[in-house]
């Protein structure tokens, strides 16, 4: 059996170093795939299917605890000739790409975890959206991962100069590719970033053209592909769950399900809005909220026609969006419980109502 090189697809000597803090018969793995409660991870022997011990799975208080797609994990064994391997610790996480889970829960989700870049894709045509951009930016910066904005379908763009003034406008210091699906090379400029060791995570909503730009990359159609619809500007999913794939040249890529909605859990906006908080630093208040205070030096770069208004308001929503899932998660239990009742209920009067209920039914 041939043996595969660890070294290849991201181990590095800090996750050799902290797996000797436990038991010597473990082996070192990288996850590479998730269904529900299943994995595989990749093992020097190959991928194998994988599960999560059953003290691991105790020890959990929430999604984030339990293996994601990149992860380093410990297993009992190195191939499947007795069984699934045993998923027993996941090693300290260097970078992390995390979301606010969709739809009215307050968990975070871990969409790629590990990754050295990360390939924010956007359409040239119907996707693109440069307050999405800033959004997207704002969790790759906190990721402890560098950002990378792949334009995707240059061919089907007829103002590209313009819109790249504008992505320069509200992405300072990030690089910026172009490729296009009608070029056999379209994708020649993201092979840079994919060096032996280095883990690459794709980005970005539903037909953009990541899978296809994987496919290019690993010289075979491994992934199916679709495009945006043009009645509805929207991308139909292809990618179902999160992947990790090895290049053929060493180095590995994750491939992300397209997200209708990318809701925060954590940003880095001191990156991401560099501008406005520099400008933020010259007004005359400290805790100026750049509303109707005199002598606010945003104001003042909005009216100079210096700073769009549309990307301060993004760059506030964005702050209060942090603030709620932050003051969610340090509810206690009955104050959470009690936020649920009145969400499903409309009011305080009808929360009161339900405890009054669970008192006399509990007397």
């Amino acid at each position: 059996m041939r043996k595969i090189n660890l070294y290849n697809i991201g181990l590095s000597e800090r996750y050799i170093q902290e797996a000797t803090m436990y038991d010597g018969n473990l082996h070192l793995a990288r996850v590479s795939a998730q269904h529900k409660d299943m994995y595989k991870v990749i093992t020097e022997n190959g991928e194998i299917q994988a599960e999560v011990a059953g003290k691991l799975s105790y020890l959990a208080s929430a999604s984030v605890d339990y293996p994601a797609v990149g992860d380093w994990v410990l297993v009992d064994r190195t191939d499947q000739k007795s069984g699934n391997a045993i998923i027993h610790h996941i090693l300290t996480r260097k970078s992390c790409f995390e979301r606010k889970t969709a739809g009215t829960g307050y968990e975070r989700q871990i969409v790629a975890a590990n990754i050295d870049t990360v390939f924010i894709c956007m359409s040239l045509n119907n996707d693109y959206n440069l307050r999405r951009l800033e959004r997207y930016l704002s969790i790759a910066w906190d990721s402890m991962s560098t950002p990378v904005i792949v334009l995707t379908k240059s061919d089907l763009c007829n103002d590209l100069t313009t819109k790249l003034m504008e992505i320069d406008s509200v992405a300072v210091g990030v690089d910026v590719l172009i490729t296009s699906s009608m070029r056999g090379n379209g994708y020649a400029d993201l092979l840079k970033y994919l060096n032996k060791g280095k883990t690459v995570a794709f980005i970005g909503s539903s037909g953009v053209g990541k899978s296809t730009l994987i496919n290019r990359l690993l010289g075979e159609n491994m992934l199916t592909t679709k495009e945006i619809r043009e009645d509805d500007d929207k991308g139909r999913h292809t990618t179902t769950h999160r992947q990790l794939f090895v290049l053929p040249n060493g180095g590995v890529v994750i491939d992300t399900p397209g997200m209708r909605e990318l809701q925060i859990a954590n940003a880095d906006l001191s990156k991401s809005f560099p501008d406005i908080e520099e400008l933020a630093e010259r007004c005359y208040f400290r805790d100026c909220q750049h509303e109707s205070e005199p002598k606010c030096a945003v104001k003042k770069a909005i009216e100079d026609g210096v700073l769009s208004a549309k990307r301060l308001a993004n760059y506030k929503k964005l702050q209060q969006e942090m603030a709620f899932f932050e003051r969610k998660n340090t509810m206690t239990t009955a104050q959470a419980e009690k936020q649920k009742i009145i969400a499903m209920m409309g009011s305080i009067g009808a929360y009161k109502q339900v405890r009054k209920h669970n008192k006399k039914k509990n007397s």
